[in-house]
């Protein structure tokens, strides 16, 4: 009775081992969406007028908001809006709307540089180029900071280029 017990006790361990899960490397499954938030602090914009710095006359901002649709770890399509706030003598009102469709190339180790077409409500339009970076990332958030810069034409204004600093969360 034990010679049988032992021989059943070993073949259910067999089979136990046989179909229990393996530790198969995580592949990432394409197309993926991802949607983030975050504030833009525009630095500097360079025209053929003097420099404008944030903080000088006025303070503006931003709060893109966007989606991301994944292709594959080194490619996505992105389109974000952005509605910008500016605050001058004591008055804060919504100053401008932006969307900006582009592709970001995703790079190891958490670098991307994003191109972005830029379209917006006050009559300019352009592009941007921006370099991101994710600086934390846990299983269901990325956190990242990002240098936008912009470059904007139209509307009987110069041609101007600027410098920010973003920060947001993609989820």
């Amino acid at each position: 009775m034990k010679i049988k017990f032992l021989v059943l006790f070993t073949f259910i361990l067999i089979q136990i081992q046989l179909f229990s899960q393996t530790n198969v490397p995580s592949v990432n499954v394409y197309p993926k969406v991802a949607a983030y938030f975050s504030v833009v602090h525009p630095i500097v914009t360079l025209s053929s007028n003097a420099p404008v710095y944030n903080f000088d006359h006025s303070y503006t901002v931003g709060f893109p908001v966007g989606i991301n649709l994944l292709k594959s770890d080194h490619l996505a399509y992105s389109i974000e809006i952005i509605p910008f706030l500016k605050s001058a003598n004591g008055i804060t009102k919504t100053y401008n709307l932006v969307i900006q469709p582009g592709l970001i190339f995703r790079y190891p180790n958490g670098f991307n540089f994003l191109t972005r077409m830029a379209f917006e409500t006050g009559g300019r339009y352009g592009g941007n180029i921006i370099f991101n970076k994710v600086f934390y990332k846990t299983k269901s958030n990325s956190y990242w900071v990002s240098v936008p810069i912009p470059a904007r034409f139209g509307n009987n204004a110069p041609a101007s280029i600027g410098m920010g600093l973003q920060f947001g969360v993609t989820f």
